[in-house]
């Protein structure tokens, strides 16, 4: 983490209790309230729980943290469970959701090209991947019922690149064992969210969890689309993108879930389009250069 060079055990109770620093309040969901924070001189998420109704949640979200530390994942530096607090790494330009404010920003307006924001498509689609593909199975992002949950879910990094950050609703498929998920035991609405999560049974038969049927993991691919928009924004070069992701995007949005591509494939379709482009401009820049 950071200037770090050795590995570091986790923090315990005891330890972030005496070596952990409490700076201000940045952020406060259902779950948990953010606090920057400082050890050993370097800045930190602390997450405290906020709810004791919602310990159950808060304690299912460090586990995916412990079990999935990876390149995909917020690294984590330490925990307490016996008063529900957790210690991340802090990146300072924070969730997704802000993106379009960070560009804007003097220092970074340089950055905001077709190449960057693709790139973020590609970390994006990679993270979907991985906890598709995970040390602990198939698991589904189920914080996903509109595109600002989405947003909220991940992390920018200094270097302009994505992480998971919050991992608290994530169920396990097993379609062996015949284990499929249900995103909560509310009825979920809108146009962002896949087909199999709206309540198929009209608006005459009240909505029932009992009645409600189960989905897989392809609830996310259906959602790739909207968030890739998002991110590749309207900056010039950006619809060339979109033409080229034009099929694949097509791919993801069938109603069958069966149907729709895996998190690999859709990866594999973004790093081909990415390389094919970057190759085009290449090009175009010797002949003009020529």
């Amino acid at each position: 983490m950071g200037a770090m060079k050795n590995c570091s055990a986790w923090l315990n109770c005891e330890a972030l209790k005496k070596e952990v620093r409490k700076l201000k309040l940045v952020g406060e969901g259902a779950v948990k309230k953010v606090y920057l924070s400082e050890w050993k001189e370097m800045k930190v998420a602390l997450s405290q729980l906020t709810l004791p109704a919602l310990k159950e949640d808060f304690l299912h979200g460090l586990r995916m943290l412990q079990s999935l530390q990876s390149r995909h994942v917020v690294t984590l530096v330490g925990y307490c469970e016996d008063n529900y607090s957790i210690l991340t790494e802090y990146h300072p330009l924070g969730s997704l959701k802000h993106l379009n404010a960070t560009f804007n920003l003097p220092k970074y307006q340089n950055l905001n090209t077709w190449q960057n924001r693709f790139e973020l498509a590609i970390d994006y689609v990679s993270i979907i991947r991985y906890l598709h593909n995970s040390p602990l199975g198939v698991l589904v992002m189920c914080d996903s019922n509109d595109l600002d949950k989405v947003l909220s879910q991940y992390l920018l990094t200094s270097d302009f690149h994505l992480v998971a950050n919050d991992l608290d609703a994530l169920p396990l498929v097993d379609k062996e064992k015949g284990v499929w998920v249900k995103c909560g035991p509310r009825e979920i609405m809108g146009d962002f969210v896949a087909p199999e999560q709206l309540w198929p049974h009209g608006p005459g038969v009240e909505f029932h969890d009992d009645l409600m049927p189960p989905y897989d993991e392809k609830t996310d691919i259906w959602k790739i689309p909207a968030v890739t928009d998002y991110l590749l924004d309207h900056v010039e070069g950006s619809d060339i993108v979109r033409f080229h992701l034009f099929d694949i995007h097509a791919e993801c949005k069938r109603q069958n879930p069966s149907m729709r591509p895996s998190a690999q494939t859709v990866l594999e379709t973004y790093k081909r389009v990415l390389a094919l482009l970057l190759k085009e401009l290449a090009q175009s820049d010797s002949k003009e250069s020529l």
